[in-house]
């Protein structure tokens, strides 16, 4: 029996790996670690692939220093720059959405936090959404407290998104306005309101193997089942414009890994994903049963026609994956 093959019986036995062992599968060969993950999320997730979209619901002039992203106010880019959507946009995009046949819906606004009177014109459009539409609707409002959760799932929201971005080592070389701790407490919180977990990073950063297996061990260690990675498109004026693209190998081999440490989660392929040659087909065949379809916040995505073109192919059906495990403790 080769390693792969012993570590997949482990986790089939309900055993998690080791960071050792994570590591170790970095020099395996890719095709066997490939269709191993696979296999286990076959096993755990059977064919349902959980597909949501975002809508930037507020976007630029953000407070911190995020080296990636084009809404930075430290950084010159052509992001656009608005206020808050109103609710009639907000429920208009959720009703084309839930016709084509996405089950998730994101409204994701840019900052560290939203003010309360924020919060509440958000809370009305989430009220709004959940009575018009048939779709489950997921927040992105930045650092908040258990109070104002609370409030966002009294609205009639089922799941916050809040990103770890990558190792808490390594956090500090990509952010300094906030640290992982701070997003920690953010996920905490919106866990002790009763909101579902939606956490994730990004690849191609210069973070190690070793870095994204670190991020993967803390959202297993905080419960997180959705998990969405992201491979770093450079955005021209930001500090990251230069970073080189990291090789379509070393991407799958990293869905593998996250599938190996998370096999109930949906590992959901995210922003950058337009940037592959077949648009993520060989990552849903080695480890990811979930994405992000349509525009990205500041980037073009893939349309919702398209992916569930590209899903029907890989022998995906469209489905909510439900598998939040027990809070963390």
């Amino acid at each position: 029996m080769t390693f792969i093959e012993q570590l997949k019986e482990k986790i089939w036995s309900g055993d998690d790996i080791l960071k050792e062992e994570a590591i170790l599968l970095y020099q395996e060969p890719l095709e066997e670690l490939c269709q191993a993950a696979n296999e286990i999320r076959e096993h755990f997730c059977q064919n349902r692939f959980d597909i949501c979209t975002i809508i930037n619901g507020k976007s630029g002039k953000c407070s911190e220093d995020c080296k990636y992203c084009a809404q930075s106010a430290y950084y010159h880019t052509s992001a656009k720059e608005y206020p808050l959507l109103d609710t009639k946009e907000i429920v208009r995009q959720a009703k084309y959405n839930a016709q084509q046949g996405v089950l998730r819906y994101s409204i994701v606004t840019s900052g560290r936090a939203l003010k309360a009177s924020e919060l509440e014109q958000m809370c009305e459009a989430i009220r709004v959404v959940r009575e018009q539409v048939d779709i489950k609707v997921c927040v992105s409002f930045g650092l908040l407290n258990e109070e104002q959760f609370g409030a966002v799932k009294a609205a009639g929201a089922s799941r916050v998104h809040n990103n770890l971005e990558t190792s808490e080592r390594f956090f500090p070389h990509i952010c300094t306005t906030h640290t992982v701790a701070d997003k920690i407490a953010a996920i905490r919180a919106a866990k002790a309101a009763g909101m579902q977990i939606c956490s994730g990073g990004i690849i191609g950063l210069s973070e190690t193997m070793e870095d994204r297996i670190d991020l993967a061990l803390t959202l297993r260690e905080l419960s997180v089942s959705s998990v969405p990675v992201n491979v770093l498109n450079p955005i021209p004026g930001t500090p990251l414009e230069c970073q080189p693209p990291l090789p379509y190998p070393e991407i799958r081999r990293t869905i593998a890994i996250l599938r190996f440490l998370l096999p109930k989660a949906a590992i959901r392929l995210a922003g950058g994903r337009g940037l592959l040659p077949d648009k993520g087909k060989a990552c849903f065949l080695s480890g990811a049963n979930a994405a992000i379809s349509g525009d990205m916040l500041t980037t073009s995505g893939i349309s919702i026609e398209n992916d569930m073109e590209l899903l029907a192919e890989c022998g995906f059906v469209p489905g909510v994956l439900e598998c939040e495990t027990p809070d963390a403790k």
